[in-house]
């Protein structure tokens, strides 16, 4: 079986320390390299990049999604429904706030997916989903 392609994101964080804390250790995304700078995450498989730029980091617009105010800058992730639970309980159990809880959106509709949203501590927007089967991830 041939590997699917990694994402590569650079995004800007107002402090490393803070990045490290958020990816590494409450998400648990392995560190990579670094300098003083930036540093590399392996996010769920794919390499992330936290540049540090306290200037530009985070963002504020917003578009409504089934209901939600989401945040129209963000990344994340699609998780197996049995990953994403995980995490879910994880972060809840960690009283973390969230943009969006988790939730089911598009109920019953092509698309249904589990989702939530949750923000590092310089303003980025990150977003896990899963969808019952792979086959929904494009549905129409």
């Amino acid at each position: 079986m041939t590997a699917r392609p990694r994402f590569h994101l650079a995004f800007p964080v107002r402090d490393l320390a803070e990045a490290r804390a958020f990816y590494g250790d409450l998400l648990g995304c392995p560190e990579g390299r670094s300098a003083e700078e930036w540093v590399d995450f392996d996010f769920f498989g794919h390499q992330i990049v936290a540049h540090l730029s306290p200037a530009t980091a985070g963002g504020n617009a917003h578009n409504c999604v089934d209901g939600d105010a989401v945040p129209v800058r963000h990344f994340g992730v699609v998780l197996s429904l049995p990953e994403w639970r995980e995490l879910a309980e994880k972060l809840m159990a960690k009283g973390i706030r969230f943009l969006i809880e988790p939730t089911i959106r598009f109920h019953g509709r092509p698309g249904e997916q589990a989702t939530m949203f949750l923000q590092d501590e310089s303003g980025n927007a990150l977003e896990f989903k899963a969808f019952a089967k792979d086959s929904m991830v494009f549905e129409r």
